[in-house]
Order: structure tokens, then sequence, then C-alpha cells
């Protein structure tokens, strides 16, 4: 299911009042008020839009109450996650959902590295482009890249200290470093065999 059916799939019926914190280039806030909800997407490169608010989270002063916030992939480079989870349990209604969809970068284990430089070096061979030249090298660079971002733990812990869990599931991700190749299939199948790890997950708490 991709992130605009998971979405919908969680939220209450239209017109319920969405949030969407770093909401990016906009696309899933203007996919959602096509559903017929009332959206605010919060970002500092918000596109422009009566819908859009051009700011951080942290700056951001509700309106209203809402009955969804959603969250994807911008937990995990909040500075001040606790504070940040404060915000979002105050802007929702009473019972309402956060809804996210996350990665577990601390989750590459030495096989699930072995994975990724697999199709990077099979990217690189078909491109004529640069791979790492060895995984030694890739997991220096994964976690060059990631170093400072909130890992699954602290973020489980601090979503937990405030909602209610009403789903949560594992999910590929790598996949999403491929823009021209479909992996996705490929890393679910290699998730079920227990031969990787999954880094995405997706969480629904509920206030």
């Amino acid at each position: 299911m991709d992130l605009r059916g998971y979405v919908l799939s969680q939220l209450p019926p239209a017109p319920a009042r969405v949030l969407e914190i770093g909401c990016g280039d906009g696309a899933l806030s203007q996919a959602l008020v096509a559903a017929g909800y009332e959206v605010v997407g919060v970002d500092p490169a918000a596109p422009e839009g009566e819908i859009f608010r051009r700011v951080s989270f942290e700056q951001y002063q509700p309106e209203q109450t809402f009955h969804a916030v959603v969250a994807s992939r911008s937990l995990h480079h909040v500075d001040d996650l606790g504070g940040a989870l404060d915000r979002v349990k105050a802007a929702l209604e009473p019972g309402a959902a956060l809804i996210v969809e996350e990665f577990a970068w601390d989750r590459l284990d030495r096989d699930t590295a072995t994975w990724l430089y697999a199709q990077r070096r099979l990217q690189a061979a078909r491109d004529g482009a640069s791979a790492p030249a060895t995984i030694d090298a890739l997991e220096a660079d994964w976690k060059r890249e990631h170093e400072g971002l909130h890992g699954f733990e602290r973020l489980r812990t601090e979503l937990d200290a405030r909602f209610r869990e009403r789903l949560f599931e594992w999910t590929p991700y790598l996949y999403r470093y491929f823009h021209d190749r479909d992996l996705s299939q490929a890393e679910r199948e290699a998730i079920a065999q227990g031969a990787i790890r999954a880094i995405g997950f997706r969480y629904v708490g509920e206030r």
C-alpha cells in the first residue's frame, strides 16, 4: 500500500481536519484535499497555497485542533523530539490519531548492508556510475549520512510515552534509494525470508 492509501486507511471520514507536519512538496496534503479533507501542511519548504504554512513545526501555531496528524519521514530529524510530540498531542482532538511513516536507520545490519551494496553495484554497473568500493565503505557512508538522527528505540519510546498504539508494522524502505528501479517487491521478499531487516515502519497512535 502506498503512502496515500495507508494514510487514507487510517483517517476518519472526510471532511475531517488533518495536519501534515513536514509536508515537503505538498503532494500528500493536496491528495488529501482532493479526497475531501480539510488540510494544513506545515514545512519550511512548503509550496505556496492556502493550505500551506511555510514554517517549521516548532514555529507553527495551530489555528484549531485536528482529527489526525500525519508525519511522513519527518520525526527522525526533529531536534526536540519529545517537545514536538507534545505539540502534536496538544494539536489533536481527544481520541484522534498520529499517523506515522518512518525509517529506522540504525537497524542496518551486515546482511541488510550486503543486500543494499549488491543493488548499488548493479545500479552503478548499469549506469556507469560510482558505487561504494566495499560493504565496509557503504556502512561507513550510511552511518555518516544518518548520524545525529533519532534511531528506532528513541522514536518508539517517545511515541509510546504519549500515544496508545493502534497499528505498528515493518515495511520496505531501501528501495526508495533507487528511483528508476522498482525494488520494493524484491526487498519485501527478502524481508519475509529473513534475509534482511526491514528498515521502514508505520505507526498509528491514538491520543
